[in-house]
């Protein structure tokens, strides 16, 4: 990283806030907070406590601070979630008046209401950077198949006054940040493109443990959060369609993750009959992550294509290129933007489709093994970290342009900043 950007951050201190998940378990997050530590930002991290890690209240983890608060997860419906995100936003402030004035407050969604304390913040002197991780709108649409109900339009509203309010919008790739110039009517000036990627020091291949197959020539992986929008349920079909239409049992299956349809999946599994051939470990640590990514012959991406996945830049499909596995996936946008060769990719939503690829990779190892490389090259290239963190730290150049540094213990002096 150039000089200047890592002196840019002496003397300054950001607040990062996120309700979705712990840190340093959100690999992104953490990500960008050790960034801007390491360009000499005092890094304060808001968020919820982890169920099995990340548990603790308070912690120091490599020089940034965590403030963590205990957050029931949403049952129920959509009552359940505003639930959660009142409790979330109490905490939220209540946190923040302890960690004290900041020079920048980084809001990363989901839900688009981190910017009710941002704006709190804001008016005492810090900017306002927007890390918009998901669509919200259409996550809502995907997750809930109600329509363009009341609900709708009130997420709709809130992700309007998110762009209203941020001085900076981050996006994860160029399909967001083009919602961010024509939804949100940024300025093309304020939107910086700061793409998810592996880290590559720790995701990085074992030797293969045969034993994981369960006494099957073949391993197929799915790694990821399993929500209705994931398409585990696509994942299952397609390989009951594999051993009943494409006539292959020679594979064990294994599905590492959790989420809200974690249990449905597993009696989905059932109703299929392929209890004996499908295997859930539920979270595991990242040892053993990597011990089933390392084994697998292939990796499923099987998210239908639906207004959200198709301009989302799905986590899973990187880390298996990290690990040089070739993936099937359905067609989606931007799953050939991060994958390109390194995937296969069946018709939108054709199970039947996906279960021939998967049997024709397996069919031919030497593809497999040019595919993982292919995968591993542009994580090491084009996508990887390294350009992301320049972005970073562009945007947050970008945001404090005009203000003074923090004095010790107390507040700057914000300079006056264009209207938008």
């Amino acid at each position: 990283m150039p000089g200047d950007a890592i002196a840019g951050g002496r003397g300054r201190r950001a607040l990062v806030l996120v309700e979705n998940l712990s840190v340093p378990f959100d690999r992104r997050v953490w990500q960008e907070c050790t960034t801007l530590r390491d360009a000499g930002w005092t890094v304060d991290v808001i968020c919820p406590q982890g169920s099995k890690r990340d548990t603790e209240a308070e912690a120091v983890i490599d020089g940034v601070r965590i403030h963590r608060y205990p957050l029931q997860a949403a049952t129920g419906g959509p009552a359940g979630y505003l639930r959660e995100y009142g409790s979330a936003l109490w905490h939220t402030v209540r946190l923040a008046r302890k960690v004290g004035p900041v020079d920048v407050v980084h809001a990363c969604n989901p839900p688009d209401l981190l910017f009710l304390p941002a704006l709190w913040l804001k008016r005492r002197g810090a900017r306002f950077v927007f890390d918009q991780h998901d669509l919200v709108p259409e996550l809502y649409l995907s997750r809930f198949d109600r329509g363009e109900d009341l609900l709708y339009r009130g997420v709709c509203a809130l992700e309007r006054l998110t762009y209203r309010a941020a001085d900076i919008v981050l996006a994860t790739n160029e399909s967001y940040r083009d919602v961010a110039l024509r939804r949100g009517g940024r300025r093309a000036e304020d939107v910086f493109v700061v793409r998810s990627a592996p880290d590559t020091d720790r995701f990085r291949p074992v030797p293969p443990e045969p034993e994981l197959k369960r006494g099957k020539p073949h391993l197929l992986c799915y790694l990821g959060v399993m929500g209705p929008q994931d398409g585990v349920d696509y994942a299952l079909r397609a390989l009951a369609k594999l051993r009943d239409e494409v006539g292959r049992t020679d594979w064990h299956a294994v599905f590492v993750g959790g989420g809200d349809t974690f249990d449905a999946m597993v009696e989905l599994s059932r109703r299929l009959g392929l209890a004996d051939q499908v295997e859930f470990t539920g979270r595991v640590p990242d040892a053993d992550l990597v011990r089933y990514l390392s084994t697998a012959d292939v990796c499923l991406s099987p998210d239908p294509r639906n207004a959200l996945n198709d301009v989302s830049t799905m986590n899973k499909v990187l880390e298996y290129m990290v690990m040089g596995r070739p993936i099937v996936s359905f067609d989606l946008r931007e799953a050939r933007v991060s994958a390109g060769e390194a995937a296969v990719y069946a018709p939108a939503n054709d199970e039947s489709r996906f279960a021939e690829l998967v049997a024709e990779l397996l069919d031919d190892p030497d593809r497999r093994a040019w595919m993982g490389k292919l995968g591993q090259e542009r994580i090491n290239g084009p996508l990887a970290w390294r350009n992301s963190q320049r972005s970073l730290l562009a945007a947050y150049a970008a945001a404090c342009a005009d203000r003074v540094p923090l004095p010790a213990g107390g507040r700057g002096r914000p300079g006056k900043r264009p209207r938008r």
